[in-house]
């Protein structure tokens, strides 16, 4: 029997680099403590480039000023209570500078800089296979100018 209703989990990722290394976060999770770009949920109301901001700036308090898409990610996991599929756009770009004292997300344990040598030899730490899979998709130069991505915006509706 087919669910009523089925929807993936929209999330954005971040790639910042800066002199070889690759801004990424150590976050407390429920397989233990994983490394991740900076990354999350799109929230309603948002564009696609505003979420990914927003979870960089949560997540490392650096300011992400994204430069182009480095590509759309689609992947399926089986869980406990049922398979859950996460759509995910990772985006390039740049630190427009780290926000001092800023506090970051619950569950996040620090924001550090990596090598792709050093993200590689930790392979079995990354939250997912996609950690390194993107690294490596910018690392070959892939970018989709962020004009690719439109976002169409519906008035609300006005109810008398």
């Amino acid at each position: 029997m087919k669910p009523e209703h089925w929807a993936p989990h929209v999330t954005v990722a971040a790639i910042v680099e800066r002199d070889g290394r690759f801004l990424v976060i150590e976050e407390h999770t429920s397989a233990g403590i994983k490394i991740n770009q900076p990354a999350g949920h799109l929230e309603a109301g948002e564009t696609l480039a505003q979420a990914v901001i927003r979870e960089t700036l949560e997540e490392t308090a650096h300011r992400f000023v994204p430069e182009a898409l480095v590509g759309a990610y689609m992947t399926h996991f089986e869980r406990p209570h049922g398979a859950v599929t996460y759509l995910r756009f990772t985006f390039c770009g740049r630190s427009a500078g780290e926000v001092e004292g800023r506090a970051l997300d619950n569950g996040i344990i620090r924001a550090m800089w990596l090598t792709a040598d050093e993200l590689r030899a930790a392979s079995a730490r990354h939250r997912t296979p996609l950690v390194m899979k993107c690294v490596d998709d910018y690392l070959s130069g892939r970018r989709v100018p962020l004009d690719f991505i439109h976002t169409h915006s519906v008035a609300p509706v006005v109810r008398a």
